[in-house]
């Protein structure tokens, strides 16, 4: 499918300077996964690739449901327009379904769903780590604290391509925008470095829940923010210390403060050691997107 998908799609390049950080990204396409285990508001077109869904038919459900009768307008529309791609566990296409049947743990339990996503960590040329809350009225895992942008690569021809982790840098730059305001020409999508995938489940609540296969995209630029707040509730950057504060802060309860678990995860078993190579400008040395670790 990737083959004849790139034909018809091209990255966007910026033409404002950029930062003097050597990222590189290999041109081969992703090679197949091993396995590793740990203890411790754009619109959506119709595409056809070749691609069946694995789900019956969604309909919505009633606007009188108890479950979602109290839903954001804004997040109940893109739970059900938003298509998310489901893959297997070596990030096998299998086909696609709504983003609000993605995140019901029933389904995610019952029917095994798994759905591909992103995580970007922004780093700005201070070394310092763009951060933001989810806003109040998300559907999982409101007012949280978190990497800079979290979301799903959709079933759209642009973010379906394969080769170097095209599709899911395009979706990346879009949803920076959404979020955070980020124009996108201060975010070229050939300077995000994919450096591994993880796969998680995690429940937010009893309703509702993630199970993912999560690419972790990082980037070194000075960009500009218009949060969306829709989208986020806040944002900061952190210093390695003042991460650890909050990481300290959350383990104790204190102030309310929550993170994420698939940040929670990066920052447990791989963030120190990748912030290393962004100040080194070396992160391409820490790529291995060979490995999907299943955490």
């Amino acid at each position: 499918m990737a083959q004849s998908l790139i034909s018809k799609c091209s990255i966007r390049h910026s033409q404002s300077p950029k930062l003097s950080y050597p990222l590189s990204l290999s041109s081969s396409s992703t090679p197949p996964p091993q396995f590793l285990s740990f203890k411790p508001r754009l619109p959506v077109f119709s595409f056809t690739a070749g691609v069946s869904s694995s789900s019956s038919p969604v309909t919505s459900p009633p606007l009188g449901a108890d479950a979602d009768s109290t839903m954001d307008a804004v997040q109940r529309r893109l739970m059900f327009e938003d298509e998310c791609i489901l893959v297997d566990a070596n990030d096998g296409v299998v086909g696609h379904d709504t983003k609000y049947n993605c995140h019901l743990m029933e389904k995610i339990e019952s029917e095994n769903l798994l759905h591909r996503a992103f995580s970007v960590f922004l780093f700005n040329s201070k070394y310092e780590l763009l951060l933001q809350q989810r806003s109040s009225t998300k559907v999982t895992f409101p007012l949280v604290w978190t990497n800079t942008c979290c979301s799903h690569p959709l079933y759209r021809e642009s973010e379906l391509i394969e080769e170097n982790c095209l599709g899911v840098r395009n979706a990346a730059q879009r949803k920076l925008l959404d979020e955070l305001g980020i124009p996108s020409e201060e975010l070229p999508v050939d300077e995000f470095i994919p450096l591994s995938r993880i796969l998680y489940k995690a429940p937010s609540d009893g309703k509702w829940g993630e199970h993912e296969l999560d690419y972790l995209l990082f980037i070194v630029r000075d960009v500009s923010m218009n949060p969306n707040p829709d989208e986020v509730a806040d944002v900061k950057y952190v210093n390695r210390e003042q991460l650890k504060e909050l990481v300290r802060k959350a383990d104790a309860g204190e102030e309310g403060l929550k993170l994420s678990p698939w940040f929670r995860i990066v920052v447990d078993n791989f963030l120190f050691k990748w912030w290393d190579h962004v100040e080194k400008g070396s992160l391409h040395e820490a790529a291995d997107m060979k490995t999907i670790h299943n955490l």
